[in-house]
């Protein structure tokens, strides 16, 4: 994958990952916080619109790492990520260090 393509996957990533953490704010609001969530792919496709449900304590375990997303089945693209933990409805994967992990870090709505 070129640099351009990789910067662009990170993007799209970043962006999505920025959304699920509104809707993580919204649930606080409303006080549904400790149950389960509906959180987009964060996965690189830019045209994905798979929606996932995990528990809002799975959610933020997973974000406590930048580098972690939550993406469905199928959606790591192996030459920037790996996946690191399998669970029922969704994958979780690691930016491989370098500049995928960087762009992950830099665009880190957290930090």
């Amino acid at each position: 994958m070129s640099d351009e393509r990789a910067r662009r996957v990170g993007l799209n990533e970043a962006i999505f990952r920025q959304v699920n953490e509104q809707i993580r704010d919204l649930n606080r609001g409303f006080g549904t916080e400790q149950g389960t969530m509906t959180v987009i792919c964060e996965c690189g496709s830019s045209d994905c619109t798979e929606r996932l449900q995990l528990r809002a304590e799975e959610y933020e375990r997973i974000r406590g790492d930048a580098r972690h997303y939550v993406i469905a089945k199928g959606h790591e693209i192996p030459s920037v990520e790996t996946v690191i933990e399998q669970a029922d409805g969704y994958d979780v994967v690691q930016k491989a260090e370098g500049e995928p992990a960087d762009l992950s870090r830099e665009l880190n709505p957290r930090s």
